[in-house]
């Protein structure tokens, strides 16, 4: 029997790789546009059924749906995001060439 590998723990609130990301992105998109095809070819085998109208809706609706999970990006996690307040008596820059 094959054995588990235990679930990694994720201790850092870091947001996953780009490569991470874009792969799992890539995958939503695939698998939202092999059922869409998967939706046109049974439609096309069944038609005069009622259901046909149903899987052609689908297949007009499910690009719409693939990009939108496809650019859907990782979410954030807004609490653990620190507050930056600038101070308006520091410069920029210190020592530009206004001094």
């Amino acid at each position: 029997m094959a054995r588990k590998e235990p679930e990694v723990v994720r201790i850092t609130t870091a947001p996953r790789s780009r490569r991470d990301d874009i792969a799992g992105r890539q995958r939503r998109y695939v698998i939202s546009m092999t059922i869409r095809t998967v939706c046109f070819v049974l439609a096309v085998f069944s038609i005069g059924h009622w259901f046909m109208w149903v899987l052609i809706a689908a297949s007009f609706v499910l690009p719409y749906v693939a990009v939108i999970l496809a650019n859907a990006g990782a979410p954030t996690d807004p609490e653990h995001l620190d507050d930056v307040t600038p101070d308006p008596q520091r410069r920029a820059i210190e020592g530009g060439p206004d001094t």
